[in-house]
This record gives C-alpha cells, structure tokens and sequence, in this order.
C-alpha cells in the first residue's frame, strides 16, 4: 500500500497483521474523488478516519492538505501500525 496523492505521493504504508483488510488505492481514489467533487479542495479540513485500520484513509486526508486528521481503532495491531507514524517525516 501507498500513498496515491499530495506531499507524501508514493509513500510506503504498513499494513495490519490479523483480521483488517486495508482500503485498496482504487478504493481510496474513488473516495477521494468524490470528496474532492464535493468539497473542492482539502485545505483546513478537519478528517476523522473511523476504524482505519493501517490509516491508510487518514494519512491520505493528510497528503491531500487536510489541516487535522484523527484516526481511531480499537485494535490492539492497528493501534500499534498507527503509533508507528509518529515518526512520519
């Protein structure tokens, strides 16, 4: 998995061992199309990333120019994957 769009274009994404299956790139352009559609443009969007999982979702709200972006899982594993983007340059 990767990051499809904005500032961290290309990025690698770690992905959840166990029983999440992450949001496939396809999937997240669609959404993000059509948010986009919507909106116009990500800047100053607050993002909540509902079960994410790995984030992938979150993190690309972020990429886009989204300004705050909380993520939530209550597993332990995706918990675990998302802590480890603290350190996100």
């Amino acid at each position: 998995m990767r990051i499809i769009a904005g500032v961290a274009k290309g990025r690698n994404l770690a992905s959840v061992a166990g029983t999440t299956r992450p949001t496939s790139d396809r999937a997240r352009e669609a959404l993000f199309s059509t948010l986009l559609s919507e909106f116009g443009e990500f800047e100053n969007l607050n993002f909540l990333d509902l079960f994410a999982g790995s984030a992938a979702v979150g993190l690309e709200a972020l990429s886009r120019g989204a300004s705050l972006v909380h993520v939530v899982d209550k597993d332990d594993a995706a918990q675990r994957t998302i802590r480890g983007y603290r350190d996100w340059e």
